[in-house]
Order: structure tokens, then C-alpha cells, then sequence
């Protein structure tokens, strides 16, 4: 591991810490300020446009200005919005903070492109599969500590703490060095990315699997505690448990090829939801938060089947674009899965496992097949592709 992808990936782990604290309890909080299952549908809907509208901008900007200014940007205005939230007197201040600490979403691409940049002797995917890892290592310990924190001094609390962790990331993250950007040759430029079938094709893929894999969660943590009746501390371990099943997967996965990782990711998701239509009991929500944890590493998996078609000096753009069709699903699956939860708060579940099913037959018919370079990653001219 290069010093580099190193400082990222311990960045990344105290990143999970805070993060982990009060992600899984957020629509718990937004009830006790006064939403209502549409409205927390409605918030999330803004959170993902959030995160939708600043991946492009920053993934261009990444591959004009470098990677590491946007990083600690982002870093920086985590902490920011954080505060915020920890701060907010009222649901609408507090959904303010929640919108603000959306739009660090678009961090995402440049750290792809970072972390490819400092893979080192790794594979894209392995490199993203074991950052990932990292960050999902803290977030084990996070649900617990928050969960715990928010039964004995309220759950604001956790989001100020989350705030000092954030800091304490920031400061790791100050440690990693700028990486020179890729170029391609003027006489012979690469394809352009709204040219390329493959990549495209992918994209299209991407959007309905992400879309089938997300509808279930948004609003899960509510169901389980009012429609199962547990409490915030085993919401909290769930939520432990759903990290731990991100590093194991995220570590076992991520040695397969990009593909079959892509295809098992899918299926994990598809169990979960399975279990959480199906099961009654800690054990059956603990294996299926366990499961769940293949919906996180289905995204690494597609930017390391992105990396395969594209060019290097596309990078940015093309990882800004696959994040932005990521999480256009994230925008929208929330406000449908607050229409369906208000039908009745188990159909979400069947109607995403067979949207899921979809999505795993759709990718294994049109998800790339192999890791070798595409003819559509070549320049205009048939030229090589020069290093990484």
C-alpha cells in the first residue's frame, strides 16, 4: 500500500466512525423534529438531488485542477455542516445542515480518482474495495456509539461528536500529497465519453440496479422501530453489523473480478430485503443488515468496471457521471418508498426483491465480461492507451 492511499484509507476509517454515528438515525431524528414518513421521503428525495447535481462539476474540476484541492474541500465542509446539524434548534434548520452535508457527495469522484491515482501496484478495484473497507472498518463501531450516545444524552449529541470525529479526519487527510494530472495526446484523443457505447450501455445498467437496490432502505430504521418495535440501541447494531458485512465483502469481493463482485453485490442486497419482508427477529435483521452491505460494494465495483472503458484523462468526468447516474436513484427511491410505506409499511420489500431479481439478470447479460480494455477506450485514432 503506497503512503498515500494509506493516509487516505485512515481518513476514510475515521470518516466511517463519525458518519456511522448518526447515518442510520437520521430518519429517527427528522421524526422527533416533527416529519412524517412523506416528508422524510421528501427530505431524502432533496438530499439526493444534492448529491446528484455535484458529481459532474466535480469530476470535470478534477481533471482540470487536481484531486486533492476537492478533497479537502469536501473534508472541510463535512465538519462545517455537521456542526450544523449538531446546532440546529428546529427540523428546518436541521434539514439545511442535512442538505449542506449532502453536497460533500461530490468528493466521490475525485477520491476514485485519488485513490486510483495512489493504488500503487493494486487494481482499481482492489485499491476502492479496500478504501472502502476502511471507511466501513470505523463505521462498525459508529451505529454503536451513536446509538448508545443518543439513549443516554439524546440523539442531537451524536452529531456534535460526529463533528469532532470529522475534524480529527480532516487533519489525517492533511498528510496526502497532490498527483499530477493525466494528459492524452491532442493528435489523437480519446473517445468522447458521450460517444462511448460501452460506457454508456453500463451507465443505463447502473442506473436501474441502483435504483432496485436502494428502495428498500431509506426508510428501514423506521419500520423496524415502529412496526417491529426495537429499540435505538439495536438499531445501532444493526447498523454495526451492516458495516462489518461492508469490510468482509468489500475485502472478499473486491479480489474478484469487477463483474461477478457486481452481480454477487446485487444479490446480497436481494437477500436482505428477503429477510426484512420475510423475517421476524434480531437474527433475521441481523443477517439481513449483514447482506445489505452488498449495496456498498456494488458502487466501488462499478467505478473499477468504469476505469476499464475510459481513458485517464477522462477519469474524473467519467467517475463525476457514474456517481451523478448513482445517485439519481438515491434522489428518487426515498419519496417512492415514503408513498409505498403509507400504502402499507411491508409492500416495499416484495416490490423490491423482484426489481432486484431485474437488475441481477439485466447485469448479467449487459454488464461488461471482461476487465480487458474495450475498443471503445481507445483513442479516435486506435492509438494505445497511455499509462495510469
Amino acid at each position: 500500500m503506497t503512503p498515500d492511499l494509506l493516509f487516505i484509507s485512515l481518513s476514510l476509517l475515521t470518516w466511517g466512525l463519525g458518519e456511522g454515528m448518526f447515518f442510520v438515525f437520521e430518519p429517527l431524528y427528522l421524526q422527533e423534529l416533527g416529519a412524517n414518513p412523506v416528508a422524510i421521503g421528501a427530505i431524502f428525495f432533496a438530499v439526493g438531488l444534492m448529491m446528484t447535481v455535484t458529481h459532474i462539476p466535480a469530476g470535470y474540476l478534477a481533471d482540470r485542477i487536481g484531486r486533492r484541492p476537492l478533497l479537502l474541500v469536501a473534508w472541510g465542509f463535512g465538519v462545517f455542516s455537521t456542526a450544523m446539524m449538531a446546532l440546529a434548534p428546529s427540523l428546518p434548520l436541521f434539514i439545511a445542515g442535512l442538505l449542506a452535508y449532502a453536497l460533500t457527495a461530490f468528493v466521490i469522484a475525485p477520491l476514485n480518482s485519488y485513490v486510483t491515482g495512489a493504488r500503487g501496484r493494486f487494481s482499481p478495484g482492489r485499491a476502492m474495495t479496500l478504501s472502502s473497507a476502511f471507511y466501513n472498518v470505523g463505521a462498525v463501531a459508529g451505529p454503536l456509539i451513536g446509538g448508545w450516545i443518543g439513549k443516554t444524552y439524546g440523539l442531537k449529541s451524536t452529531f456534535a461528536v460526529a463533528a469532532c470525529v470529522f475534524a480529527v479526519s480532516f487533519i489525517i487527510i492533511l498528510f496526502t500529497h497532490s498527483q499530477a494530472r493525466e494528459h492524452h495526446d491532442s493528435q489523437s484523443p480519446p473517445v468522447n465519453l458521450l460517444a462511448n457505447r460501452r460506457y454508456l450501455g453500463l451507465m443505463g445498467l447502473v442506473a436501474v440496479v441502483m435504483f432496485a437496490t436502494y428502495l428498500p432502505q431509506p426508510l428501514t430504521a423506521y419500520f423496524l422501530q415502529n412496526e417491529r418495535g426495537l429499540s435505538l440501541s439495536q438499531i445501532g447494531a444493526l447498523g454495526s453489523i451492516n458495516s462489518l458485512g461492508i469490510v468482509v465483502l468489500n475485502l472478499g469481493l473486491g479480489q474478484l473480478k469487477a463483474r461477478l463482485g457486481f452481480l454477487l453485490g446485487q444479490a446480497a442486497v436481494g437477500l436482505f430485503t428477503l429477510l426484512l419482508w420475510q423475517g421476524t427477529g434480531m437474527p433475521a435483521y441481523s443477517l439481513g443488515y449483514f447482506l445489505l452491505s452488498g449495496f456498498r460494494v456494488i458502487r466501488p465495483l462499478t467505478a473499477a468496471q468504469v476505469r476499464d472503458l475510459i481513458h485517464g484523462s477522462q477519469m474524473g468526468l467519467a467517475y463525476g457521471i457514474t456517481e451523478t447516474i448513482n445517485s439519481i436513484p438515491v434522489m428518487i427511491a426515498p419519496l417512492i418508498a415514503g408513498i409505498l410505506y403509507e400504502l402499507g409499511p411491508i409492500v416495499v420489500y416484495p416490490i423490491s426483491f423482484f426489481l432486484i431479481l431485474l437488475g441481477i439478470i439485466l447485469s448479467y447479460y449487459f454488464a461488461p465480461r471482461s476487465l480487458v480494455l474495450a475498443p471503445a477506450a481507445v483513442t479516435a485514432t486506435d492509438s494505445p492507451l497511455g499509462p495510469d
